[in-house]
């Protein structure tokens, strides 16, 4: 091994500044990897105002006040995996980013970690996808956040970030339901599930989770110096 790469391999950086490998840095790591794990069985109930597609019809009838504040308030069970991925990236780095989630799909090989187990015969579940397309989403969003990226250019790391695992996760998940011939209707209703208006809810949490991310990155950079 080279030179270059070993000292590419023992840095993490911030601002150009390399920190070698430490035992804090091991330590983060594999706090990144319990935090994936603990997001993945984590469900958290959402609640916020929206506009139903009767919302014309609704009101031309005679409601109370209460139907109304119902009709137009929406609950959604939210599980907060993809944005810890982004807040891991935001903190740690492509390297050390990528780092986590390999780390975190080698013990699911072992231990039932995922959303549905473990194992290696996990590779053929419908939502393995999504957690292959983890990594080419950091090494996306670890090369954009170098420096010091502005509002649109993060919107659009999360974005587009995010539209990479969903399709990628899609088409792993007709890959496997090819290999088992599985009837459409379930496919799609799996592709309902997984992908529909979760895109919007991990698109706008993936920001957040950037920024939050960047600003503990530098908390960090500052105790660990």
């Amino acid at each position: 091994m080279s030179k270059r790469v070993q000292k590419q391999i023992n840095s993490f950086k911030y601002k150009g500044e390399p920190i070698k490998i430490t035992l804090g840095t091991l330590i983060l790591t594999c706090l990144c990897i319990l935090m994936i794990i603990i997001a993945t069985f984590t469900q958290v109930t959402l609640k916020h105002p929206y506009l139903p597609l009767d919302t014309l019809v609704f009101l031309s009838q005679d409601v109370n006040d209460v139907d109304m504040i119902h009709h137009f308030i929406t609950s959604y069970k939210y599980i907060p995996q993809i944005p810890v991925v982004f807040f891991i990236v935001a903190l740690m780095g492509r390297k050390f980013g990528i780092l986590s989630i390999a780390g975190y799909i080698i013990l699911g090989m072992f231990f039932p970690i995922f959303a549905l187990g473990g194992g290696v015969s996990y590779l053929f579940e419908y939502g393995f996808g999504y957690i292959l397309a983890f990594i080419p989403a950091i090494f996306f969003a670890g090369t954009l956040l170098k420096g010091k990226p502005d509002f649109l250019r993060v919107c659009l790391i999360g974005i587009i970030g995010v539209v990479i695992i969903h399709v990628l996760g899609v088409l792993y998940m007709l890959f496997v339901a090819t290999l088992r011939h599985a009837p459409m209707d379930l496919v799609t209703s799996w592709i309902v599930s997984q992908s529909g208006v979760q895109v919007l809810y991990d698109i706008f949490f993936s920001v957040l989770a950037i920024y939050l991310g960047k600003e503990t990155r530098k908390l960090l950079w500052i105790i660990m110096c």
